[in-house]
């Protein structure tokens, strides 16, 4: 008489699991799909300060370091000096790209990458007029940068840092401008 309770559970306990699979191979309605759904709507509702630099990236610049296979700087890397950070790498800098932080933050910082090949370059956006100054290699000229897109500079470029021998940062709206003043750039060798 006292084992009633226990059939009682293994009954409601095969009960459910034939209910499940009837509703499971009957139905056309994922339940696990709608439970896993519902849980990551919580998550991204509960930790959107959390979500990394690279999602919030514009799609250009996502394609810019998938193209170079870039990976973020870790946290652990964070303040890292450029000459020490290793090769494949992207972060955040101020002009002088002394060291590159993780997140671009709301200091006046420029996306930066440092290649496979260990050259460095500011990543920004200029205008196309900009753009055409550099790829012409004239000597002494300016290009305005700026690390979102704009309507003064819609287009997404990468320039060497070692060609740009001084950069000037000024606030420009919500945002800051950087103006890259470029004096040569070496001739390639071939």
């Amino acid at each position: 008489m006292k084992r009633w309770p226990l059939y009682l559970i293994i009954v409601l306990v095969v009960l459910a699991i034939l209910g499940y699979l009837l509703v499971k191979l009957n139905s056309s309605i994922d339940i696990a799909g709608i439970w896993n759904r519902d849980n990551q709507t919580q998550n991204t509702q509960r930790d959107v300060r959390k979500i990394p630099d690279v999602e919030t990236a514009p799609k250009d610049v996502l394609a810019l370091r998938r193209e170079h296979q870039l990976r973020a700087l870790t946290e652990l890397e964070d303040g890292i000096k450029i000459q020490d950070v290793p090769n494949g790498v992207y972060g955040f800098s101020m002009c002088n790209v002394e060291s590159l932080r993780t997140k671009r933050g709301n200091t006046s910082s420029l996306e930066i990458h440092k290649h496979h090949d260990g050259i460095v370059y500011y990543v920004g956006y200029a205008s196309d007029e900009d753009i055409e100054k550099y790829l012409a290699r004239p000597k002494n000229f300016h290009i305005l940068t700026f690390p979102r897109s704009g309507d003064k500079a819609s287009s997404l470029f990468e320039i060497p840092v070692d060609f740009v021998s001084k950069c000037d940062v000024r606030p420009f709206g919500d945002g800051y401008l950087f103006d890259l003043f470029v004096t040569s750039i070496p001739e390639l060798q071939s």
